[in-house]
């Protein structure tokens, strides 16, 4: 952490430096873009997201309210939705130098395509700007609109001007000096053919596939190797159709969960920029656009669900989108609800059991099916747990943002999470006994050995998360520690001689 301010520090400083050492005449009013420039979203889509996700079933108005103009539009978001600005993904090192430029007494303007109700929202929270320029009334304050705006405020190269895309152009060709903070070469190289280009700043934003894949989650397909389980309970693993089919579902589940995920990170952007880790994802940084993400997540569903139609059964995809379902009613409402939150989350990985022994077409094991919801309601509250143990070392007394708990649940949550995780190693044990089990393996006795390796495991696993070291999804964590991939392979072992023993 720490290494990472200094090299933050010293980026900013580095730009602070460049911009002083930059000519330019400080008797001319400085104006400033403000989505995409000073801030890295765009406040426009900002406040259609969460329209939509706010009120799903009105989302035919932002059609009925763009017929009427952007400017209409943008008006009706800005009454309809309230934006934390103090939160929003800011460009630290242009806000750095503007205060660098403030302090010495020249005048800072904020030009802007959003609307003014949300501009001076920002003038406001940053007590930085002289004068606001915003869409008003029937003019949307973008491109050329802008320029004429300027121009008859401050006359032709009477103002110098910051922005970061091409709607910006004419703006930039009556501007006295032409700032840009982007790293498209051919955008640079348009400005510089004015012969007017002051500093070139870096937008901060990796490129867009970087950002794309990153919110994704590829890693986080690791859990969806749970679609192999039932194969491997039922011995099948030896039929090559099965093992295609497995892998098939694998890959679907995997685009599934992708969708999933930036869909939730498009419901949670908000939460997501007040929590200490999570403001890093990509939608919550800024470094991927909202617009990207309502593009892409309907575009990998449609992709997983093609897929499954054409390769799979069709109870598996019925189990897929019970799975779909469930994840977005838990994005939305249920993660806000206590304990029923924990449940669906256990719920979800058992429905990824259930859609491994459809694409396979084995019965499902009562016994697997008992075990996995146990055991995930564990990993569950483990997740709840380090949230909760972070917000008390933080002295929060208040609910956990987006979330139905306090501080004060810890030890309870403690307490039923370490229960569901003893239970099921019981319902492991109990497996052995069941008679189906004894056709199944030469030795099932061996299976025994498991008992205490799980045991070893989830007391492992909370006594991590009390002591406060547990990454808050224990599944991620497990991914990462070498002890969880031990108790892995020993147990993996112990089935191996369960059925060749004898």
């Amino acid at each position: 952490m720490a290494i990472s301010e200094a090299l933050s520090g010293f980026i900013v400083a580095s730009f602070t430096l460049l911009f002083i050492t930059l000519p330019s005449s400080t008797h001319l009013p400085l104006v400033v873009d403000l989505d995409g420039t000073l801030i890295k979203t765009d406040l426009l889509a900002e406040t259609a997201s969460r329209f939509l996700i706010k009120q799903p079933f009105r989302f035919f108005m932002l059609l009925v309210w763009l017929t009427q103009g952007r400017s209409a539009l943008k008006l009706r978001l800005a009454e309809s939705i309230c934006i934390d600005v103090a939160a929003l993904p800011y460009n630290e090192a242009l806000l750095s130098w503007l205060r660098q430029e403030k302090a010495r007494g020249r005048s800072i303007v904020l030009a802007t395509a959003s609307h003014r109700l949300l501009a001076d929202q920002v003038a406001e929270h940053l007590a930085l700007f002289d004068e606001v320029f915003a869409t008003d009334g029937n003019t949307n304050l973008k491109a050329n609109a802008k320029r004429d705006a300027l121009v008859s405020r401050y006359g032709k190269r009477g103002f110098d001007y910051v922005g970061n895309d091409w709607p910006d152009v004419a703006v930039w060709q009556s501007a006295a000096q032409a700032h840009v903070v982007s790293r498209l070469p051919r955008l640079i190289d348009k400005v510089r053919s004015h012969g007017n280009l002051g500093l070139t700043m870096d937008d901060g934003k990796p490129p867009l596939a970087v950002a794309l894949f990153k919110a994704m989650r590829p890693h986080q397909w690791m859990k969806n190797l749970l679609v192999f389980i039932p194969l491997l309970a039922a011995h099948r693993y030896g039929v090559s159709t099965s093992v295609l089919q497995a892998l098939l579902a694998f890959v679907v589940f995997g685009l599934t969960a992708s969708s999933v995920y930036l869909l939730n990170d498009l419901v949670d952007v908000t939460d997501d920029r007040h929590h200490p880790r999570k403001r890093a994802r990509p939608f919550a940084a800024g470094h991927l656009s909202l617009l990207h993400g309502w593009l892409a997540w309907p575009l990998l569903l449609a992709l997983a669900f093609t897929l499954a139609g054409l390769g799979l059964p069709w109870r598996f995809t019925a189990s897929l989108a019970a799975y779909f379902v469930l994840t977005v009613a838990y994005s939305l409402r249920l993660k806000q609800m206590p304990i029923v939150d924990v449940l669906t989350l256990a719920g979800l990985y058992t429905l990824r059991i259930i859609a491994g022994a459809a694409a396979v077409a084995v019965p499902l094991s009562f016994w697997l099916l008992s075990f996995s919801m146990f055991l995930f309601l564990s990993l569950a509250f483990i997740k709840r747990y380090s949230e909760l143990r972070q917000a008390r070392e933080a002295s929060q007394s208040s609910a956990l943002r987006g979330r139905g708990y306090d501080p004060q649940d810890l030890e309870l949550v403690s307490s039923l999470g370490g229960s569901a995780g003893y239970i099921a190693v019981l319902v492991l044990a109990l497996y052995i006994q069941d008679s189906h089990t004894a056709s199944l393996y030469a030795t099932p006795r061996f299976i025994w050995l498991a008992c205490p390796l799980l045991l070893f495991w989830i007391s492992r696993a909370w006594l991590i998360a009390h002591r406060g070291n547990m990454h808050d999804d224990p599944i991620v964590f497990a991914l990462k520690d070498r002890v969880s991939w031990a108790v892995a392979a020993l147990f993996a072992l112990v089935f191996v001689l369960a059925k060749v023993v004898s």
